[in-house]
């Protein structure tokens, strides 16, 4: 094999480009030729292709990238060269090719264009510092085909980052959802952000959730929660203080939250809310903002509120201009397909907020 390498290598000034290509294409065939190749051939063949690769027309590399991209041990050197080529070029060494380092494939991350970010995101293996550099450069589309390559890790902090990302991007919120190793606390942290269909896959993940694991993703979630959480209305202080006198005077009742709505005194309303549903404030005051009549169904269904309760807070919240009556008999049939057993579920992981102790007051 030496010998016919070092003949091939002769051809090397050989002026004609033609000549050139059949060179590349001779050394590469010898390449595939053997089963394996020792240390000083390796470097020979990297030596030498490198160099031509250099001097070949696109269509010439592309051809050599795809046929190196499946070699069970490609050159490295001819491989780092590659991968930053076009994109046409570099695509099957950046999804398959075993050659590139950790190194090589950071490298290529922080210096190349999305279309070399999207070919890392869909390698079998993406290691998890590779992933933080895609989640920093990539765009919303890039992101999205990482989030899709389960062989891709992501750190916490990775995973925190695309879900704020997906926050402000609902063509994110499914890849997000879907993903196997979305930490469960983040995964209900996603509950507010998506469409009816999504929040059912949310419920269902929950459901085959074993203790454990939900214990875990308490845990995990309370600093992230104490962090994002916001500041407190100005009247909030006073608000507390009247349902504390309120509270050990006469006890609130379910029914008493419903005449704090009427008389609009809705941060009174919100402190008995989460009191009476074991919710943070900022949980209880997303959902009226936001009038998440799906979200109000769990938390009502946990606090063992009756349905009647229910369909009054509706009433209450939503604007008249929703047509609330004419919609009351489906939200009522909502709050009765919805078990308590399921509302629990998802409200240990908004009770987790009450547990951080860390909420600054406006």
């Amino acid at each position: 094999m030496k010998s016919r390498l070092h003949d091939l290598i002769a051809l090397a000034d050989e002026p004609s480009s033609e000549k050139r290509r059949e060179l590349l294409r001779g050394v590469t065939d010898l390449f595939f030729t053997g089963d394996a190749h020792n240390q000083v051939e390796m470097g020979l063949f990297d030596d030498v292709m490198s160099q031509l690769a250099g001097e070949m027309e696109e269509a010439v590399k592309v051809e050599l990238a795809q046929r190196m991209s499946q070699a069970a041990t490609p050159p490295r050197g001819l491989s780092r060269v590659l991968a930053v080529e076009s994109i046409a070029v570099a695509r099957p060494i950046l999804e398959r090719s075993s050659a590139l380092s950790e190194d090589d494939l950071l490298h290529v991350a922080r210096t190349q264009g999305q279309d070399h970010l999207r070919a890392i995101s869909q390698r079998a293996s993406v290691p998890s510092s590779v992933s933080d550099v895609v989640i920093q450069r990539g765009d919303d589309d890039t992101v999205g085909v990482l989030l899709r390559n389960e062989g891709a890790v992501l750190s916490r902090a990775a995973h925190e980052a695309v879900v704020d990302r997906a926050a402000a991007n609902p063509a994110l919120h499914e890849a997000v959802i879907d993903r196997h190793s979305l930490p469960v606390d983040l995964l209900n942290e996603m509950y507010f952000m998506v469409e009816s269909k999504l929040r059912d896959r949310i419920m269902a993940k929950n459901a085959d959730m074993d203790p454990a694991t939900l214990e875990a993703a308490l845990s995990a979630g309370r600093k992230r929660v104490a962090a994002l959480d916001g500041a407190l209305p100005a009247d909030h202080a006073a608000a507390e203080a009247e349902f504390r006198a309120l509270k050990a005077r006469n006890g609130i009742s379910p029914q008493a939250l419903a005449g704090m709505l009427r008389g609009k005194k809705q941060t009174l309303f919100l402190v008995a809310l989460s009191d009476l549903a074991e919710i943070d404030f900022h949980t209880a005051r997303k959902i009226l903002e936001r009038r998440e009549l799906d979200a109000l169904a769990i938390v009502c269904r946990a606090a063992a509120f009756d349905r009647a309760l229910f369909l009054t807070f509706a009433l209450l919240i939503l604007d008249p201009a929703d047509d609330v009556m004419g919609k009351a008999k489906a939200y009522g049939e909502l709050y009765t397909a919805l078990s308590r057993e399921a509302a629990m579920r998802t409200i240990r992981f908004w009770r987790l907020r009450r547990q951080t102790g860390d909420v600054a007051a406006a």
